[in-house]
């Protein structure tokens, strides 16, 4: 079996922005970030994205710009030798009350049985917010808390579970998990 990570998407591979990422345009990748998806995918990964959208269920972006946003990711990725096993996200709102959208599991619950695997247990998953880490924690994952994006503010915030590894980006989560 593969070895499975969960990243997030906005503030771990690329830039988060307070109005929302909402085109190809506006989505830039975190310097290193796409360097570290390809380590892991050399290194025999298989990368899932666990991401919320609520920007499509609020009406600021639809579908055809949030697979712009992602194209315009594997474009840059795929050079590098990277590759991305799954896009999970949810479109919901807070309002919607759906159970996809983080802190909720229910996208994870998805990439476990999209995955073939009966749990998540051990699946480092890595995000810049609480809400990635809480998502993770309770489906059993190692939770990684990377200080870009909204990192720094959550790490000041919160107090993480003793299994939280902190780490300063995407990239010293690759190195540690694809020497």
């Amino acid at each position: 079996m593969h070895k499975l990570i969960v990243l997030d998407r906005d503030g771990v591979i690329n830039e988060d922005r307070d109005d929302y990422v909402k085109s190809a345009d506006e989505w830039q990748p975190i310097p290193g970030s796409l360097e570290a998806m390809a380590r892991l995918s050399q290194a025999g990964w298989d990368i899932a994205i666990a991401t919320n959208q609520s920007g499509i269920g609020r009406g600021l972006f639809d579908m055809q710009a949030l697979n712009a946003m992602h194209n315009k990711m594997l474009a840059l990725l795929s050079p590098l030798g990277g590759k991305v096993a799954g896009i999970f996200f949810c479109p919901h709102t807070p309002e919607d009350e759906c159970n996809c959208r983080k802190p909720l599991p229910g996208l994870f619950y998805d990439i476990a049985w999209r995955f073939g695997r009966q749990d998540l247990s051990g699946v480092p998953v890595v995000g810049d917010s609480w809400r990635d880490i809480e998502a993770g924690i309770f489906v059993g994952c190692q939770p990684y808390l990377v200080l870009t994006g909204k990192g720094q503010k959550t790490y000041r915030q919160n107090d993480f579970p003793v299994q939280t590894k902190v780490r300063v980006n995407l990239s010293a989560v690759a190195q540690e998990l694809a020497p």
